[in-house]
C-alpha cells in the first residue's frame, strides 16, 4: 500500500483552533477523534508521520504583548498551551491503536520526554507518531516556524499545513468570495504577494531545505489521506 503514497514521511501542521470544532474555546473531542482517525488512516499506508499543533485555542502569546505584558512571558504560555493539545492528540492515537510520543522542546519531564532529533528519528523509523510540542523551544517564534524545523531536521518529504480552507488565497476566502485561489505557488511568490499561509520564516526555512509545504483543509473529514494520495484539492508551495 505504501505505493500509493504521494509523500512518504511527512510533518503535519495543525493550528489549535482546528482541535476547538464548532467550539469558541478549548478542544473538542470529537474534533481530536476525528483528525486522530485520519493520521491513523495514513499511518496504516505506510507513512511516517510527525504532528505540529498549535496552542492558538488555549492561549496566545501575542495576547500579552498587544495588551502591554512581556512578550517572552506570552510566548511561554503559549508553548505550555501546545503540550496539552499535543497530550490530547497523543491519546487519541494512542486509544485507536496507534503508538504516539510526545516529543516537547521545553522540557516538562514529568509530563513528557524531552525533543531530541536523534530520539525523535529512531521512534519514527520504528513507526511511531510524534507529536512535536513547544514549537522552537524559544520566544519569538511561532508554531509554523517550528513545524518548519522539525520537518527539515526529520528529512520530511513534505510540510503539510492544515488550514480552514482547501488551498492558498489572494485574500480571506471567508471575507472576499471571489479571491482567487491557487493550485501551486513558488516560496518567492508567496513571500511576495505577502499571502498569508504562513510566517515568512517557516517559508524560508522549508524553501531552504527544498521541502514542499503542502495547504490543504483539515476541516474537510478524510482531506489528510486525499493529499497523501495525491488527489483533493490543495496548494503546493514550492519551487
Amino acid at each position: 500500500m505504501t505505493g500509493k503514497l504521494r509523500w512518504r514521511r511527512v510533518l503535519v501542521k495543525l493550528s489549535g483552533e482546528a482541535l476547538m470544532g464548532s467550539q469558541d474555546f478549548g478542544i473538542d473531542p470529537e474534533t481530536v477523534g476525528r483528525v486522530a482517525k485520519e493520521i491513523a488512516e495514513a499511518v496504516s499506508l505506510g507513512a511516517q508521520v510527525g504532528v505540529v499543533v498549535g496552542g492558538g485555542n488555549i492561549f496566545r502569546g501575542v495576547a500579552i504583548a498587544a495588551k502591554g505584558g512581556n512578550r517572552v512571558t506570552g510566548d511561554h504560555m503559549g508553548m505550555l498551551a501546545t503540550v496539552m493539545n499535543s497530550l490530547t492528540l497523543a491519546d487519541a492515537l494512542r486509544r485507536l491503536g496507534v503508538p504516539a510520543r510526545v516529543l516537547s522542546a521545553v522540557p516538562v519531564p514529568s509530563i513528557c520526554e524531552t525533543f531530541t532529533q536523534r530520539g525523535a528519528e529512531r521512534y519514527m523509523e520504528d513507526g511511531d507518531v510524534i507529536v512535536f510540542a513547544g514549537g522552537t523551544g524559544n520566544p519569538f517564534f511561532t508554531t509554523d516556524s517550528g513545524a518548519a524545523l522539525r520537518a527539515a531536521e526529520m528529512r520530511c518529504d513534505a510540510f503539510l499545513k492544515g488550514t480552514s480552507v482547501d488551498g492558498v488565497y489572494s485574500d480571506d476566502p471567508k471575507k472576499v468570495p471571489d479571491a482567487e485561489r491557487y493550485d501551486t505557488l513558488t516560496p518567492g511568490e508567496v513571500l511576495g504577494r505577502d499571502l498569508k499561509v504562513m510566517d515568512a520564516t517557516a517559508i524560508a526555512l522549508a524553501r531552504d531545505n527544498a521541502i514542499p509545504v503542502i495547504v490543504f483543509s483539515i476541516r474537510t473529514p478524510g482531506a489528510l489521506v486525499d493529499v497523501m494520495n495525491g488527489s483533493g484539492r490543495y496548494t503546493v508551495i514550492a519551487d
